[in-house]
C-alpha cells in the first residue's frame, strides 16, 4: 500500500540571494496596484493617488454663483434700457418736442477801432456792440430754463475776438416768447501780431466784416412732473455783416441774411463737443 504525501502547510522560502543581499520579491506590480503581498497583509499602506477632479469641484459652485450674477445683472441693464427707450419713443410720439429757437433782430456797432503804435510794437482793439435777440419756445408740453448766457462776437473768417457780454438767465414757457434789447458786447484789450494781420484786412474791406455772434449756456427742461438735467447748448448766429461806424453815430448791421442754430454742447473730461 503506497504511503500518501501531504504538502507542507510552511510557506516555502525564498531561495538565497548571493552576496548576503535582500530576498528578491516574486510578486509585482500590475498597472500601479498593490502587490500579492499587501493583499495579504490588510496593514500595508496603499500608495497615494491624488485626486484633480475634487479641487475642481470646490470652485465649481462659487464659479456658477457669479456667472448667474453677470447674467442677472445684464440682462436687467438691458430691461431698463428698453424701458427708457420705449419711454422715450411714446413721449416723442405724444408731443414732438422741438428744439427752441433763437433770432437775432438787431446789431449796431457804436465802436470798432483798432490802433496799433507808430513803432509797430503794440496794438489795441476797442469795440462796443449793442444786440437785440429773440427766443422763441414751439413747445405747447415743454418748458426751458436758461442760465445765464455768455455772449462772443468774433469775424466769421479769423474767429477774432471782438468782445464779450452777457444775457440774464430766464425761463422759457410754453409756446413763450422772449425778446432782450440792449444787449452790450464790448472788449478794450491789446492783440498780437498774428490777429493783427487778419483782423486789419477784414476791416478794410469795402462790403463789410463778416461777423458771427456766439452764446453758450445751460439750459433744464421741464415737461409737467419731468425735469432733465442741465445740458450745455451753444446758439450760433451767422450771416452777419458790418461796417466800421463813422463820427458818433453806430453803423447798423446787415442781419437780413443771419441765422441762428442751436447746438448740444457735451464735455468729457477736457474735451467740449
Amino acid at each position: 500500500m503506497a504511503d500518501k504525501v501531504f504538502p507542507s502547510s510552511k510557506p516555502t522560502a525564498a531561495p538565497p540571494v548571493a552576496n548576503g543581499g535582500a530576498a528578491a520579491a516574486t510578486a509585482t506590480r500590475t498597472n500601479g496596484g498593490a502587490t500579492k503581498a499587501d493583499l495579504i497583509n490588510p496593514t500595508a499602506r496603499l500608495p497615494y493617488r491624488p485626486q484633480p477632479h475634487n479641487r475642481r469641484r470646490q470652485y465649481r459652485p462659487r464659479r456658477n454663483y457669479c456667472c448667474c450674477c453677470c447674467f442677472w445683472i445684464i440682462l436687467i441693464i438691458l430691461v431698463l434700457a428698453l424701458l427708457v427707450a420705449i419711454t422715450g419713443t411714446v413721449l416723442y410720439v405724444l408731443y414732438r418736442p422741438h428744439r427752441p429757437s433763437f433770432t437775432l433782430a438787431s446789431l449796431r456797432i457804436h465802436r470798432l477801432k483798432l490802433k496799433t503804435a507808430a513803432d509797430g510794437s503794440s496794438s489795441h482793439l476797442s469795440t462796443l456792440l449793442n444786440l437785440t435777440l429773440s427766443s422763441k419756445n414751439p413747445n405747447s408740453h415743454l418748458s426751458f430754463s436758461y442760465e445765464p448766457f455768455v455772449v462772443s462776437c468774433v469775424t466769421s473768417n479769423g474767429d477774432v475776438l471782438l468782445g464779450n457780454g452777457t444775457l440774464p438767465a430766464f425761463v422759457s414757457g410754453s409756446k413763450d416768447e422772449s425778446t432782450f434789447r440792449g444787449v452790450a458786447v464790448a472788449a478794450s484789450m491789446d492783440l498780437d501780431a498774428e490777429t493783427v494781420n487778419d483782423l486789419r484786412p477784414e476791416l478794410k474791406k469795402g462790403s463789410g466784416v463778416l461777423l458771427k455772434v456766439e452764446m453758450d449756456t445751460k439750459v433744464t427742461a421741464k415737461m409737467g412732473g419731468l425735469k432733465s438735467k442741465k445740458v450745455g447748448i451753444r446758439v450760433t448766429c451767422d450771416g452777419i455783416k458790418g461796417t466800421v461806424p463813422e463820427g458818433k453815430s453806430p453803423a447798423v448791421a446787415n442781419v437780413a441774411g443771419a441765422k441762428c442754430k442751436v447746438d448740444l454742447r457735451i464735455k468729457i473730461w477736457k474735451w467740449t463737443f
